[in-house]
């Protein structure tokens, strides 16, 4: 069933002197099995949003249901749901802690109250589900690549087989081989196994090849949420707020001005790459 946010709020340092307001009037529905796109400039609130919808912060206005119900009512479950609605952090570092790769995906499992058996077949499924191979498993997460650190650490949200996986900019320092390998895991994943995907990202080339769906954040509030192609239309609004669209889009954009017959939508390399062909088989003369 669906994530929804009905009218949510938050406010950091809330009655004080540093008192500041992070979401402001925040309505959404995530329905299952959707890749989501979560753009904004540092400060919009996309790391904030995403903490509520597992729990780990509390809004102060609205409501938040998780399958039908509200996650912040008294009594609720919250360690069931953190397994079911799994979040890797920007900095893996900040979730691995075990002396060994192996420990640290069996802990979510044995945290979840499986028997040592299952805790460790579902971390060895995990593990093999990113594509780590077996000589580091038993090696400190530490002295891992950035890149397998990452995996590691995604593998230890899908040892509690979640229906919802959210990744706050699980790119971020990775060089761009690294960053198709964790993405092409991510997607096919989904594919896989229809989780919901929620991608905080500042990368919008990552954003336009995966996602379809984009939510934009802008000072606390849901700026734009559309297909990806519609959004990225309005390019010159994101420019306002210190974003962008993706390369392609101002290279179309570019031809067009030079006269050449090509539609401007296009959002990835690939799709640029066949309606340029397009129009120059348009253009070319014929004899």
């Amino acid at each position: 069933m669906a994530i929804i946010l009905d009218h949510v709020g938050y406010v950091y340092e809330k009655g004080t002197a540093m008192e500041t307001c992070a979401l402001k009037d925040i309505s959404l529905v995530i329905p299952d099995g959707q890749f989501i796109g979560l753009i904004g400039h540092t400060g919009s609130g996309k790391s904030t949003l995403v903490q509520l919808l597992n729990g780990l912060a509390q809004p102060v206005s609205g409501t938040i249901y998780y399958n039908g119900e509200d996650i912040n009512e008294p009594g609720y479950n919250k360690k069931k749901l953190r397994s079911q609605v799994g979040l890797v952090f920007q900095y893996p570092e900040h979730q691995l802690f075990e002396a060994d790769v192996f420990s640290d995906v069996c802990f979510g499992p044995r945290n979840m109250g499986l028997d040592r058996k299952e805790s460790e077949l579902r971390a060895y499924t995990a593990l093999k589900q990113v594509g780590l191979e077996d000589e580091y498993f038993y090696q400190s997460p530490f002295d891992l690549s950035g890149g397998q650190k990452r995996r590691v650490a995604i593998a230890g949200v899908l040892a509690m087989r979640p229906e919802v996986l959210i990744l706050d900019e699980p790119t971020a320092g990775l060089d761009p081989k690294g960053r198709n390998e964790v993405l092409d895991l991510i997607a096919s994943l989904r594919e896989a196994t229809g989780m919901t995907v929620i991608l905080v990202s500042h990368s919008m080339e990552d954003v336009a090849k995966y996602v379809e769906r984009i939510i934009v954040m802008n000072g606390g509030s849901v700026m734009q949420d559309d297909e990806p192609r519609r959004v990225f239309a309005h390019y010159e609004e994101l420019e306002r707020i210190g974003l962008a669209a993706p390369q392609v889009t101002y290279i179309m954009q570019e031809l067009k001005k030079r006269g050449v017959p090509v539609r401007t939508d296009a959002i990835t390399i690939e799709e640029a790459r066949d309606e340029i062909l397009r129009a120059l088989g348009q253009q070319r003369p014929h004899g």
